[in-house]
């Protein structure tokens, strides 16, 4: 009987080691396609069979999975990040699998469309303007009015996206965005929206049920880099229901409701305000708080839909998890990095991880990026888990040697 297969298209070092761990563990034999496989370094640890491919060719992709079907039964076709997963789409229904729709997750990672499609359905979002060149970028952010995000109008994990707030500014991050430096998926489009301030939080959703709400904080603007995650969110039953009846109509009005996205939201003083909907799981640490603090395998929960099995969202604990990113605060070669061992020691310290080793060049691009490992815990308060979480913190230390030095 040939074996169950699960193909991962590409991957990441956050979320790629928790769908190859879920799939092992459900029997399944994953496979990885991507145009580089050497990576990931989690695929070689634990000996996932890889093949380079061209993952932005869609026929390359059709035809080496219709030679792995003569080997394999592919239980499904999954990835774990959002720009190959309106591929996913394609190839699942070329395949005749479970999967999501792939007009709708084009649409959706399409920041512009999706904000009109938003808009259209009465969900509240910041004001908005779309800009092709540097002209348009100055004058939508004089007719929203300063401050004002400008970001790539496709795009993810913060690259590119910087709050601005003169014109000065304007002008300097639209030069670096269409002078070369960015790297665009697609045709170079600028999105020009509103600075929505408040309290950060993001709702985790699985078909069309609501998993739990977290709340994030970011390191110093002008830039949107995450420092911290906490689940679930300390807000009340009322503020709860609220952002989840917000979500469901983002699902509604995108076209979304089959497996994992998740939805960021700015509490404003006018309320809560959509920032973007990810038509994918949560990244940076968000699947191991959910199972942390309420039993939710989200990983798990997805790769059984996608294999077309029965699922289980019901909660079986509830406490509070958090996790915080070590980001360094300067460019340079890294010269030490240490602490990890006696911080993974802590009671209600769950997870360490380094992804830096000593010696490595430090060059911070301002985004998601910039993370040297993080810190997770869990427990039964929040301010039990954020003490825990700080005195972990405390005990890793590092040093950032400037480039100029010899």
């Amino acid at each position: 009987m040939a074996r169950r297969a699960l193909i991962m298209l590409e991957g990441s070092r956050n979320n790629g080691p928790l769908y190859v761990k879920a799939a092992l563990r459900l029997g399944l034999h994953p496979i990885a396609l991507s145009a580089d496989p050497a990576q990931y370094d989690y695929l070689a640890k634990e000996g996932i069979e890889a093949i380079r491919v061209d993952t932005d060719n869609l026929d390359a992709l059709i035809r080496e999975l219709s030679r792995l079907r003569a080997t394999y039964d592919i239980a499904g076709i999954t990835s774990d990040g959002d720009t190959f997963y309106a591929t996913v789409g394609k190839l699942c229904r070329h395949f005749a699998l479970p999967g999501p729709n792939p007009a709708s997750i084009e649409q959706c990672c399409d920041k512009f469309t999706q904000r009109q499609l938003l808009a259209e359905a009465g969900v509240p979002v910041p004001a908005y303007r779309l800009a092709a060149d540097a002209t348009e970028v100055e004058s939508a952010a004089a007719e929203i009015g300063l401050p004002v995000i400008v970001k790539p109008a496709v795009g993810s994990g913060s690259m590119g996206v910087r709050l601005c707030r003169n014109f000065d500014e304007v002008t300097e991050h639209t030069t670096y965005l269409l002078g070369g430096k960015h790297v665009w998926r697609s045709s170079p489009r600028i999105l020009v929206e509103e600075f929505a301030q408040g309290s950060y939080y993001t709702a985790e959703t699985m078909g069309n049920e609501v998993i739990g709400i977290s709340t994030g904080e970011f390191g110093p603007l002008p830039h949107f880099v995450y420092r911290q995650f906490t689940f679930p969110a300390p807000l009340t039953i009322h503020n709860q229901e609220r952002i989840a009846e917000i979500s469901l109509s983002c699902l509604r009005a995108l076209g979304l409701g089959w497996g994992p996205a998740e939805i960021e939201f700015r509490w404003t003083k006018h309320g809560p305000v959509v920032i973007e909907v990810n038509p994918r799981l949560a990244g940076g640490g968000i699947p191991q708080l959910v199972q942390l603090a309420s039993g939710v395998d989200l990983v798990t929960e997805h790769i059984q839909l996608v294999i077309g099995d029965g699922r289980n969202l019901r909660t079986r604990h509830s406490q509070t998890a958090a996790v915080r990113f070590l980001v360094p605060d300067s460019d340079g070669i890294l010269d030490w990095i240490s602490g990890g061992d006696r911080a993974a020691a802590l009671p209600g310290v769950a997870e360490v991880k380094l992804y830096v080793e000593p010696k490595t060049p430090i060059v911070r691009k301002r985004d998601y990026r910039d993370r040297m490992g993080y810190v997770i815990a869990v427990s039964s308060s929040s301010t039990e888990t954020e003490g825990i979480l700080q005195r972990a913190v405390d005990l890793i230390g590092w040093s950032v040697r400037p480039f100029s030095s010899s």
